[in-house]
């Protein structure tokens, strides 16, 4: 027994440190482990060991030549791959592949599916103010400037944004007309001092003040006559033929003339009543309105350019250039030459001929929507998609970066 014991242990010393075990050689020792007796029952064990260590080492040679011939095909295998022409993977083409284009941070955010934020640069206001600096309207808020050197000032947080009308007072005060009503800005603070929403309509399209101080508001239901002091409604006219009071201008005589959905009012500052009507005029709609250096009213219609007398109501011409063309900005520079803005594009006239003596370039829009010339010795433009500047002998137009798309 004590042979069969030292056998044992030496084969199993043997097998742990250089064999593998098999599931064979172990349910082989496990019974010649048990057993302490009876000769002949270890000579079987031995018997049925040496078995299955012959069979346990088969299966490992065999194990290890199917690993080596694995290595072999393996290796056969990755030599082709390694043989292969790499152009062989090239898609071929009859025609170079077409230019990749890298898409704009817009175009990208598109692409992946970003939603992009609908903003509206319209200018419809540009004022000049006693200081000599400019106020900008749009429909991003109000925003003061220099002009001399197109640094803002000041913005001012209004709750309506859609800025339609501005006017100063003869205090310096400037009054916003909204599409939610009226308010009076303290120029110094930026503080919101006066506010009325009890107006005709809470649209206001038109601010003017008169050569008493008063200030008129025109908005798309009538006119409202305010005291800049108070900030209250003196009196209102409701029953304006035409309704809607899209521009003010006054004449030599300080009357006040208003352009609307069906020709042109003058109405009586003192009495606010209606002085004159003139409503046989091409095209109906008065959009805009400016006084020349005659005396002679410019108003700007969809499809046309008039010149009317005021003393009589008669249309004196038809400016050839303009005709068919959509007019909504007219103002009169130092020179006394005239800028008409339209839906497409920006020109200077003479205003005793009607030649075109320049048409601008450049501009971040061509629609137009509001002049003032002569800031800083400069003419600045309110369009569609922002604002831009134009000096004398510029060949184009530079846009203001802080009110266009390009500050996205």
């Amino acid at each position: 027994m004590t042979f069969s014991r030292n056998y044992a242990s030496l084969l199993i010393s043997s097998i742990f440190v250089g064999l593998i075990v098999t599931p064979n050689i172990a349910s082989a020792l496990v019974p010649l482990l048990i057993s302490e007796r009876g000769s002949t029952s270890t000579q079987i064990k031995h018997q049925g060991l040496n078995q299955s260590l012959n069979q346990g080492f088969n299966q490992g040679r065999n194990q290890t030549n199917n690993r080596d011939i694995n290595k072999t095909n393996n290796s056969l295998i990755a030599q082709k791959l390694i043989d292969i022409d790499p152009s062989e993977f090239k898609p071929t083409y009859k025609e170079p592949p077409p230019r990749r284009n890298t898409p704009l941070p817009n175009q990208r955010r598109r692409l992946e599916g970003i939603q992009l934020e609908s903003v509206d640069y319209r200018v419809p206001s540009l004022q000049p103010d006693f200081n000599g600096n400019l106020w900008v309207g749009s429909w991003r808020g109000l925003t003061r400037i220099n002009p001399n050197t197109g640094k803002i000032l000041t913005r001012i947080n209004l709750p309506n944004k859609a800025i339609g009308a501005l006017a100063e007072d003869k205090s310096g005060r400037v009054w916003v007309g909204t599409y939610a009503g009226l308010k009076r800005v303290n120029p110094n603070s930026g503080e919101i001092t006066a506010q009325n929403l009890f107006l005709p309509s809470k649209r206001v399209l038109s601010l003017l003040v008169d050569k008493r101080g008063y200030l008129w508001t025109g908005t798309d239901n009538g006119l409202a006559l305010i005291s800049p002091d108070q900030g209250l409604i003196m009196t209102t006219l409701k029953n304006l033929p035409g309704v809607s009071a899209n521009a003010m201008t006054l004449d030599a005589d300080g009357h006040l003339w208003v352009g609307t959905l069906e020709g042109l009012v003058r109405v009586n500052t003192a009495s606010a009543k209606i002085m004159k009507r003139i409503k046989e005029v091409p095209g109906t709609t008065v959009q805009t309105l400016a006084i020349d250096s005659q005396g002679l009213i410019w108003a700007g219609m969809p499809n046309n350019l008039l010149v009317i007398n005021p003393k009589n109501g008669i249309v004196l011409r038809s400016v050839t250039p303009l005709r068919g063309k959509d007019v909504r900005s007219i103002k009169f520079a130092k020179d006394k030459s005239v800028w008409i803005g339209t839906n497409n594009g920006l020109l200077r006239l003479n205003p005793y001929t009607g030649a075109v003596l320049d048409q601008v370039a450049g501009l971040p829009s061509s629609r137009v929507l509001s002049l003032a010339p002569d800031v800083g010795n400069k003419i600045w433009v309110g369009t569609s998609e922002g604002l831009a500047w134009l000096m004398p002998k510029m060949e184009r137009a530079k846009s203001h970066r802080a009110f266009g798309r390009e500050v996205e």
